[in-house]
């Protein structure tokens, strides 16, 4: 059995299947990211809920494993070379499965890299513009008597929407090869930005057709289903 001990992570969070990926990590955009991706390949894991309400991701354990604080990380007891290999950063983890597994990232370099470019587009302009447009409309943000940083996330979100739907008009997915790693990354956070966050009118959605018909199929695949509920949230009080 392999034996994880050594990292301090597991002292929190022990692991009952060693011999598995360890996915530390909480349901939102970012994290349901992995799990989805651990659904689809089939590549055995065991979650842990990471809770920021008792702050989880700010103790010792879990910063031995990320520094940066934030979730999803994994641990994994097969990495390369047979050894254990730890590592945080969504983008990096859904490189690093889809490689581990063989499957949602094209095998021709060509075509790794168009992968490679829509997940930086989600990394680097999706991700943080809708988080901070939901911060704005739904948290605390809606509290701010000046509304331009609010409008600028909204100008902002509006113009990626725009981006993806023209790339989705003639497509089923993000790339002509199909379903991949990319899509993982992107949509729940679209689908975050009109459910959770509550900013479809806002953000007009309704304009989006494409983005809307591809939402809609993603959100339909049973691995989806599943890993946006992974790890799962205790039950409320």
């Amino acid at each position: 059995m392999t034996d994880l001990s050594r990292f301090p992570i597991t002292g929190k969070w022990p692991a009952q299947h060693p011999d598995r990926i360890q996915l530390y990590s909480l349901p939102t955009p970012n994290g349901v990211k992995v799990s989805i991706a651990l659904e689809e390949t089939g590549l055995p894991y065991e979650p842990h809920l990471v809770r920021f309400d008792s702050n989880d991701q700010l103790t010792p354990e879990f910063l031995s494993l990320n520094p940066n604080n934030k979730i999803p990380a994994i641990l994994d007891p097969n990495g390369p070379g047979g050894q254990p290999l730890a590592l945080f950063e969504s983008g990096a983890i859904l490189m690093y499965l889809a490689e581990k597994s063989g499957q949602l990232l094209p095998a021709d370099a060509a075509g790794r890299y168009e992968a490679l470019q829509w997940l930086m587009f989600q990394m680097g302009g999706i991700g943080p513009m809708f988080g901070q447009l939901g911060f704005f409309h739904k948290f605390a943000g809606k509290d701010f008597a000046d509304k331009r940083p609010r409008d600028r996330y909204v100008a902002e979100s509006r113009r990626l929407l725009g981006v993806l739907n023209q790339r989705l008009a003639q497509r089923d997915w993000l790339l002509d090869s199909g379903y991949s790693v990319a899509d993982i990354a992107t949509f729940p956070w679209v689908n975050n930005l009109v459910g959770f966050y509550g900013a479809g009118d806002l953000v007009g959605y309704a304009d989006f057709p494409h983005v809307q018909r591809i939402v809609q199929a993603f959100m339909a695949r049973p691995a989806v289903a599943r890993g946006m509920g992974i790890p799962a949230r205790p039950p409320a009080n």
